[in-house]
């Protein structure tokens, strides 16, 4: 019990709901529940068959005075857990993995309507929650629960309970606002977003910005074979002096625009367009590699928190079971061995030795 004892301790902040005369330690739950999800438990009835099987294993780590907790032991807590307390606990046992993010780094901000999550009385209202991830280091950061389905609120929220500083911001044209900007700044961070027409006055001076420069930073990508597609890109960056002023945009200090040929047998003649705002000048290079490390949250984190069908659509569990799931991301990410994640996930349900590394590795802190 005590190799688990820093882990304990971040999540023995958060209240148990239940009365003091609950059958099973609220940290146990959590524990089995961990372990389930770092081996590919997506529900609570699959947490509770993977408790079944590995009742041998889990004896002499955990009290389990009554046995393993059962499906609806499962359910129920995390239905009614509070989610902001776990997230909170999330957020303090991924910086005993993640102590830095380095200089530069990119922080990728970006909302998810979790699939098959309905708030009670919103059957067509999916859960909307806002996910923080660090593409660099491969590590979600952070989610919260977009209040009343906001995502700027969501955003500006967990912005404030973050400490980003040094690294760059990113974000689509949502989040393209004075308020997001601001709020970046303030974390001592730079910020590359999205802009589309939802500014039309801001989009058209960067347009015109772009098209006037003398001598703009350009980086051309080469026509490349990719995932049964030819694809061609051409980066563009420009410093843009007066238009934080003329349009009310804090710290606004350089603009972009990506062109994107895209063609499954050939590249089309017109490419698609895309720009950004950005409050510090970098050259079209990075430009390039921030733009594609940002796609990293929809690649790497999003698809892989959809909560499956039933079960899991009651009270918090879906907000709940999501701050599971990026606990284990997190743990699989930070471990060393060199294999595919899904080859991770197979080996911690197969190997209780290598599940147990995956928790020590985790427990030691370093700089990512």
């Amino acid at each position: 019990m005590s190799k688990f004892k820093r882990l304990r301790e971040v999540f023995s902040a958060i209240e148990d709901p239940r009365a003091a005369n609950a059958r099973h330690q609220l940290f146990d739950v959590i524990f089995i529940a961990l372990c389930a999800t770092l081996a590919g438990a997506k529900t609570c009835f699959q947490i509770a068959e993977f408790a079944k099987a590995k009742e041998e294993f889990l004896r002499p780590l955990l009290a389990l005075e009554h046995g393993v907790p059962s499906h609806d032991t499962f359910s129920r807590i995390f239905r009614i857990l509070d989610p902001r307390a776990f997230e909170a606990a999330f957020r303090r046992f991924t910086k005993l993995f993640c102590q830095a993010l380095g200089k530069d780094a990119v922080v990728a901000f970006d909302g998810k309507a979790i699939r098959n999550a309905i708030a009670e009385g919103g059957r067509f209202c999916p859960l909307h929650m806002v996910n923080v991830w660090a593409c660099d280091a491969g590590i979600a950061l952070a989610q919260l629960k977009a209040p009343n389905r906001n995502e700027v609120a969501g955003a500006l929220e967990v912005l404030d309970l973050l400490s980003i500083a040094g690294t760059f911001v990113t974000a689509d044209a949502l989040h393209c606002r004075p308020d997001i900007a601001q709020a970046i700044l303030a974390k001592e961070a730079d910020y590359v977003l999205a802009l589309k027409a939802n500014h039309p006055k801001l989009l058209s001076a960067v347009k015109g910005c772009i098209e006037q420069a003398a001598a703009p930073s350009r980086d051309e990508h080469p026509t490349v074979r990719s995932h049964g597609r030819f694809e061609r890109r051409r980066v563009t960056v420009v410093r843009a002096p007066g238009l934080a002023d003329d349009h009310g945009f804090p710290g606004l200090r350089a603009v972009a625009r990506i062109e994107t040929w895209r063609g499954s047998t050939k590249l089309p003649k017109n490419p698609k367009l895309r720009y950004f705002v950005l409050s510090r000048f970098v050259s079209a290079k990075r430009l390039r590699r921030i733009a594609r490390a940002h796609w990293g949250i929809e690649n790497h984190l999003h698809w892989r928190l959809d909560v499956d069908k039933a079960r899991t659509h009651l009270g918090n569990g879906p907000e709940n079971l999501a701050v599971l799931r990026k606990t284990a991301l997190n743990m699989l990410q930070a471990h060393p061995a060199k294999m595919p994640l899904q080859h991770k996930i197979l080996r911690a349900g197969w190997r209780d030795d290598f599940l147990l590394e995956i928790f020590a590795h985790a427990s030691k802190p370093q700089s990512t």
